[in-house]
């Protein structure tokens, strides 16, 4: 079974990801890896990695899943604000979204990913203007967490994930 791994990656979290993905599957059996582009269609199996963009994957992500019909899907991301399995389940939920609805779904998985400088100072801005703001205490102590992922345990997750969808774990693939 030939895949490709398509990946759309800003600060480098989801590129980690795709490339433990790439080191648990047979290299003979990959026909593209890089960025969204039309090569990639060329596989049995594509496995999208995305980072999170306001709820949803970013728009290079967004404009290649449409062009997935009839193919098996397998979805990968990151998000900074991550940790709980239900934001990660919806997140999944709104990029499988833009799936076509002859595509088959194989499932999706998520880690957190670690955020840049930037949205640290920015929550540390509202804390210092407002020592009680406990949505600024809470995203400081988010952004700290984040800092050490995707890590070890994350990438063997994610080798894990990517390895039973070309082994026949197919049974529980969803056709849109």
């Amino acid at each position: 079974m030939t895949y490709s791994i398509v990946t759309s990656s800003k600060t480098g979290n989801t590129q980690a990801v795709a490339d433990a993905i790439a080191a648990a599957l047979p290299p003979e059996g990959c026909v593209y890896r890089g960025a969204p582009a039309p090569e990639a269609l060329d596989a049995d199996v594509i496995f999208a990695g995305f980072w999170t963009d306001k709820g949803t994957c970013a728009q290079d992500m967004a404009g290649f899943l449409p062009l997935c019909g009839g193919k098996k899907v397998a979805l990968f991301g990151t998000a900074g604000f991550g940790g709980d399995p239900d934001y990660f389940n919806m997140l999944l939920e709104n990029v499988k979204k833009l799936l076509p609805s002859d595509a088959v779904y194989l499932g999706g998985w998520m880690c957190q990913g670690r955020m840049p400088g930037s949205v640290r100072a920015r929550f540390a801005a509202q804390l210092e203007q407002d020592p009680e703001n406990a949505n600024a205490k809470r995203m400081l102590e988010n952004f700290d967490r984040a800092l050490s992922h995707p890590d070890e345990a994350d990438l063997a997750a994610a080798a894990f994930f990517s390895n039973g969808k070309l082994v026949g774990e197919t049974a529980a693939a969803e056709s849109l």
